[in-house]
């Protein structure tokens, strides 16, 4: 027979995945994902709306192009000016070079700023500016602003303690160790993440016409509010193939600017 000490054992070794488990079923059934009923009249809903959406009409693409361009611009201008903004704001966050009472606050705001939606942010710069692309252009510079200014400082923490301790072994300042040893350590990091969220914007800014800041959102919700659904897909279409083509570039663009790692030693 087993012993009782060894089925308690097994049972605590359980018990987390029992637990997950749990949790999880429970919250199926508060969200309504268990309700049969609805499940049922989903599923009837999504294949009337996925019976709208085919065959595509690309009756509207030239018009589509037009707002898709607008979108890339957009993202483009937005995506650079998030990044001016962001980098100081990864450096003075960045541990390696100040304490506390510098990182803190500025990791404190680009927290504040992630948190807010892009859309939310699109809709202030509405009120601010007016409709249009400006709006959205401020939008997303300032959402990309708060994980352009993250994830940078986090890598910088990653730099190898021997080439930090090296360029302070010179006595460096504060810019020269950001120069000679942060920056390029980091380059090719940087430039993937700054490559990956202009990708990222492009389709963020899809929808900053939802709220008219611009874009080819605009006819995207307006296709939706008048249930023409083919022209809704030529529209996804249109931005998915935009999508591939800035991924296919980025990979271009990271092979051809690949930054060799070397840290120059500071001009004496």
């Amino acid at each position: 027979m087993t012993s009782s000490p060894s089925a308690l054992r097994r049972w605590l070794r359980r018990a987390p995945g029992l637990a997950l488990l749990a949790a999880f079923l429970i919250t199926l059934g508060n969200v309504g994902l268990l309700d049969a009923e609805r499940l049922r009249r989903a599923a009837r809903n999504l294949l009337v709306f996925v019976g709208g959406l085919f065959p595509p009409d690309p009756s509207t693409l030239p018009t589509l192009s037009a707002a898709m361009l607008e979108t890339i611009q957009i993202a483009f201008a937005g995506t650079a000016l998030g990044f001016l903004l962001a980098l100081p704001l990864a450096l003075l966050a960045c541990p390696l070079l100040f304490g506390p009472a510098v990182t803190g606050p500025v990791k404190l705001v680009l927290a504040f700023v992630r948190t807010v939606p892009a859309l939310f942010w699109a809709i202030v710069f509405v009120v601010a500016v007016g409709l249009g692309p400006a709006a959205g252009t401020l939008a997303v510079a300032l959402y990309s602003l708060g994980y352009l200014g993250k994830l940078p400082y986090e890598t910088f923490e990653g730099v190898d303690p021997e080439v930090i301790e090296a360029v302070r072994s010179v006595g460096c300042s504060r810019a020269q160790l950001a120069r000679y040893a942060l920056l390029p350590e980091t380059a090719n990091g940087i430039l993937a993440l700054l490559l990956f969220m202009f990708e990222y914007n492009v389709r963020a800014s899809s929808i900053m016409g939802f709220v008219g800041a611009g874009g080819i959102g605009f006819y995207l919700l307006g296709y939706i509010q008048l249930l023409r659904y083919d022209l809704l897909l030529s529209g996804l279409l249109l931005t998915l193939a935009v999508v591939i083509v800035i991924d296919r570039l980025s990979a271009l663009l990271r092979r051809m600017f690949l930054v060799p790692i070397s840290s120059p030693a500071p001009a004496e």
